[in-house]
């Protein structure tokens, strides 16, 4: 796993928590990594539906969609990352020994199915229930109002 998906699963519950266009800045600041880096993978996370940009003042990301909806598997798909592999393979597939020649075939099946069991579990989590669990202690701050709910609520 790459850490690429811990930032773009960071920006996206920040971005639900906020419940406001947050920049490239705010994401980075929040997360503690280069902005550069927030804006590829929001770039991703933009092509894929979860999230969008908009210019302007008031402009930066935000949520395409409900965080109830969203699942860490579809951010893990946007940023078409492998969960479990290797870069390196034993073995050689020239030599005449079963075991020499076949077990880096054997260890891809064994990546392979392992990355399926890690997206059928990150199906099953949402940005909704890391909010839960980050806020355990402060369900009414779990999404943040918005400026205008908050005009309205001085108002009264």
């Amino acid at each position: 796993m790459t850490s690429d998906l811990t930032v773009a699963i960071h920006a996206a519950v920040y971005l639900a928590h906020k419940n406001a266009p947050q920049s490239s800045d705010e994401l980075a600041a929040n997360i503690c990594t280069h902005p550069v880096r927030v804006r590829k993978l929001m770039a991703a996370l933009c092509r894929a539906g979860i999230a969008v940009s908009q210019e302007g003042s008031e402009g930066g990301y935000r949520l395409n969609q409900d965080p109830r909806r969203i699942t860490l598997r579809q951010i893990t798909e946007a940023l078409n990352v492998a969960l479990v592999e290797s870069k390196w393979q034993s073995g050689d597939p020239e030599m005449t020994c079963l075991v020499a020649s076949g077990m880096a075939k054997e260890m891809d099946k064994i990546y392979h199915q392992l990355n399926e069991q890690c997206l059928e579990s990150l199906n099953r989590l949402t940005l909704w229930d890391l909010l839960q669990n980050l806020f355990a202690s402060q369900p009414h701050n779990i999404i943040m109002k918005k400026k205008e709910e908050q005009s309205h609520e001085n108002i009264r």
